[in-house]
C-alpha cells in the first residue's frame, strides 16, 4: 500500500478477512479475501454479496454553473436528469479519446454528485470549473458499500420503505439502522443491486450489521476482484484495464474512441457540444479494434495479455477473463481487430506454447437483455 493516500475505515474488516489491501485509486482496497473467489461470484449471481467500493472518487458539483460544467465535460445531456435520477456517462479529451467514466447523480437544481474511477475525471471537472460559479468538492468521507445480487432487494425491503419501487438508475435519501444514507439502484455486476453511500463514521456499523443480519439471505463479503469475474459476463469496462493505456498500440500513443470501446451509447441523442465532440464524431467508422467477447473452448481461464490469433497473425489481446463455475464456460473480454469482431468468428488464444480454440461472441454473455438489473417490484 505504499502509494495509498486514502483510507477506508473498513480496512480492519478487510484485513481480518485475509486481504492485503492492495492500492487502487489511492486507497487500500480488498482485491481478494481468503475465501474462494468462485464462492463470492456465485453468491452475487444467486444470492447477494456486500463489497466496499469506497475507492471510487466522489465529487460534489454545486453552484449556479454546475449543470453547465457537467454538460461541457461529459457525454450526457444532464438537463434531462431530475433530482433522484442518475446516469452513466463518459469523458473525453480533445482528441475524442476516452479518459474516464462516471455516474452522475442529480440531487437538486444546482447540486450533483459525480462518482468516477481511476481516470482523469477529477482533473477535467476541476479545470473546467475555473472562472465559473461552481465548486468541485472531493468527498473522501463518503463511503460506498455495494450490495449486489437477487436477494439484495428482499433484504433491504425489510429495512427501507419503498426500496422495491426504486427504479434502475434512481436514488433516494433515507436511513439504514438509524444512519443517514443515500441508496442508489446502481452497481457493477449485471445483477439487481444497490449502492449505499454513508458517512465514514457510520460505515463500520452498517457493514457489520448488513453481514450479520444478511447471513440468513446468503449475503457474504465479496472482494474487489469478484467484479472482474462479473464484468466479463456482463460486458462492463474497467479503465485502464481494457484500454490502450494497459495494452498499447505498437505505433500510436494511447487513446481509444467510444466507438472502439462500445461506449458510444453514452452520448445523449442530439448532443453535439462537449469536450472532444468534434473528434468523437469524426472517428466514427475509423475503428482500429472493437471490444468484443470470446468464448473459449477450455476448462481454464485465459489471462489478461494473452494474444488472440487468426489467419497466421495476431489479431487481438485479452483484457479480462474468467471461468464460471455456474455455467462451466470460459469467457473473456478482448480487443479484437475490427474484421475479427464478428459473432462466430473462429480464433485461437495463445499462451506460451499452448493454443486454445475460441469463437468471437457478442456481449454480454449473462442476461443479454439486462432484465435482472432493471427488474421491477
Amino acid at each position: 500500500m505504499a502509494n495509498s493516500w486514502r483510507t477506508s475505515v473498513l480496512a480492519s474488516r478487510h484485513l481480518a478477512l485475509g486481504s492485503k489491501l492492495e492500492n487502487w485509486n489511492g486507497m487500500g482496497t480488498a482485491w481478494t479475501y481468503e475465501a474462494d473467489l468462485a464462492d463470492q461470484h456465485e453468491a452475487i449471481r444467486t444470492k447477494a454479496g456486500l463489497m466496499d467500493v469506497s475507492g471510487l472518487k466522489k465529487l460534489h458539483i454545486v453552484g449556479a454553473h454546475a449543470e453547465m460544467l457537467i454538460d461541457q465535460i461529459t457525454s450526457r445531456d444532464v438537463s434531462r436528469l431530475y433530482p433522484g435520477k442518475s446516469v452513466y456517462a463518459t469523458m473525453l479529451d480533445e482528441r475524442g479519446f476516452f479518459v474516464d467514466d462516471c455516474i452522475i447523480y442529480r440531487n437538486g437544481p444546482n447540486a450533483f454528485m459525480v462518482v468516477h474511477g481511476g481516470g482523469a475525471g477529477h482533473e477535467a471537472l476541476t479545470r473546467g470549473a475555473m472562472g465559473r460559479n461552481v465548486s468541485v468538492l472531493f468527498d473522501d468521507d463518503l463511503h460506498d458499500l455495494s450490495l449486489q445480487g437477487p436477494h439484495a432487494v428482499d433484504f433491504l425491503a425489510e429495512r427501507v420503505p419503498g426500496i422495491r419501487e426504486l427504479r434502475y438508475f434512481h436514488h433516494l435519501q433515507t436511513t439504514l439502522y438509524g444512519k443517514p444514507v443515500t441508496i442508489s439502484r446502481t452497481g457493477y455486476t449485471g445483477e439487481r443491486g444497490y449502492e449505499i453511500f454513508c458517512k465514514a463514521a457510520d460505515a463500520p456499523s452498517i457493514w457489520d450489521t448488513v453481514l450479520a443480519e444478511g447471513a440468513a439471505f446468503g449475503i457474504v463479503p465479496c472482494a474487489f476482484l469478484t467484479l472482474d469475474w462479473l464484468r466479463v459476463e456482463s460486458s462492463l469496462m474497467f479503465y485502464p484495464y481494457d484500454n490502450s493505456e494497459m495494452y498499447p498500440f505498437a505505433d500510436q500513443p494511447p487513446g481509444d474512441s467510444l466507438w472502439e470501446l462500445g461506449l458510444d451509447f453514452t452520448v445523449s441523442p442530439g448532443k453535439t457540444e462537449f469536450r472532444g465532440a468534434p473528434e468523437h464524431f469524426r472517428l466514427q467508422g475509423r475503428e482500429r479494434f472493437k471490444i468484443f467477447g470470446l468464448l473459449i473452448d477450455s476448462s481454464e481461464a485465459a489471462q489478461g495479455g494473452d494474444f488472440v490469433w487468426a489467419d497466421g497473425k495476431r489479431v487481438g489481446v485479452i483484457t479480462c477473463a474468467m471461468v464460471s463455475r455456474l455455467t462451466g464456460k470460459s469467457m473473456a473480454i478482448a480487443r479484437l481487430d475490427t474484421p475479427y469482431a464478428v459473432h462466430g468468428r473462429r480464433v485461437e488464444v495463445l499462451r506460451g506454447d499452448a493454443r486454445m480454440h475460441a469463437i468471437a461472441h457478442t456481449m454480454p454473455f449473462d442476461d443479454p437483455d439486462k432484465l435482472k438489473r432493471t427488474a421491477k417490484g
